[in-house]
């Protein structure tokens, strides 16, 4: 099973806000729909994608919608003009190069633009790079988000940001046609580390309901019945609510992938060796989705922890 980007967007309403230029590098899962709020929100679009036919496939979608949308060949060309450049990649080294170096979207910056991260990078990639463009006069603020693919889709993310007051204001309002919670964490690289709690939580919480699950199966009860019991207690998540039903089944073709959040998990991990926090249960976790990854669920969604425990 594979997890694959999905074109469309959720109709949403966008707060009135004063159209700005705007470049957005990177249209995976994540980042398509972003930019494509950013579109419907009425601002001046250029997008990069390092597979160009992505990004040509994104004009062509979001050009009825707003013809101020062009496709650039380089993130610098993407950057040229624009008052905020957006990006979303893979890891730091895909953050580093779409960012440094004569192609980079810091060449094509003109003093005072905001490059707003949106990549879940370790937060010493953050900080080195909130200098980087300080030396050329230019702004970087890091802000990992969370909410998954559907959250994307309807815009309503949740941002954590690391850097100054006054570059998030700025950030603020372009920021919300794709979100619905935008924070400042404080300096360079905390928007990083909030999203590396986030995943922390997230871990544990998954793998506590996908044993409550598997149990629940092998005493023969009710799935449907239990968690519509249980989610109106003091064990209702997010997860619960969304997940437990589809890890009874099986259906994992969906949401977050295991390989995208072991690469999260090795930031944190990383990162608590370097701070002296204790993490028994997420680096357990780590663990138990390598045994995923084994099974052949690189690719399925974060839930499908309970195919350890049960065979479908």
């Amino acid at each position: 099973m594979s997890t694959t980007p999905t074109p469309s967007i959720g109709s949403r309403d966008y707060a009135p806000t004063t159209p700005r230029r705007v470049a957005f590098i990177g249209l995976g899962v994540m980042g398509y729909p972003m930019a494509g709020h950013l579109a419907r929100a009425g601002h001046t679009v250029a997008v990069y994608n390092r597979t160009s036919a992505k990004a040509a496939q994104w004009v062509e979608e979001f050009s009825p919608v707003n013809p101020a949308v062009r496709q650039a060949a380089t993130p610098a060309q993407a950057a040229e003009g624009a008052e905020f450049v957006f990006g979303c990649v893979g890891n730091d080294e895909d953050l580093r190069a779409v960012t440094r170096g004569a192609q980079g979207a810091f060449a094509g910056m003109a003093p005072g633009a905001i490059y707003v991260d949106h990549t879940t990078a370790s937060a010493e990639v953050a900080r080195e790079l909130h200098a980087h463009a300080a030396e050329r006069s230019v702004h970087f603020l890091d802000a990992p988000i969370s909410g998954g693919q559907a959250g994307a889709q309807n815009g309503q993310l949740t941002v954590m940001c690391g850097g100054e007051q006054a570059v998030f204001d700025a950030v603020l309002p372009v920021a919300q046609a794709f979100s619905r919670a935008i924070t400042l964490m404080g300096p360079a690289g905390a928007g990083q580390l909030t999203k590396m709690v986030n995943q922390i939580a997230i871990a544990g919480l998954v793998q506590g309901l996908a044993e409550a699950v598997g149990f629940a199966m092998q005493a023969g009860l009710d799935v449907p019945t239990v968690i519509s019991a249980i989610s109106k207690g003091a064990a209702q998540s997010w997860q619960m609510e969304n997940r437990a039903l589809t890890m009874a089944q099986g259906q994992f073709d969906f949401g977050f992938a295991v390989d995208w959040m072991r690469k999260d998990l090795g930031l944190v991990l990383d990162e608590a060796r370097r701070n002296g926090a204790h993490l028994p249960v997420t680096a357990l976790v780590d663990q138990f989705y390598g045994d995923v990854q084994a099974l052949g669920g690189n690719r399925w969604d974060t839930s499908s922890l309970i195919a350890r425990l049960h065979k479908f």
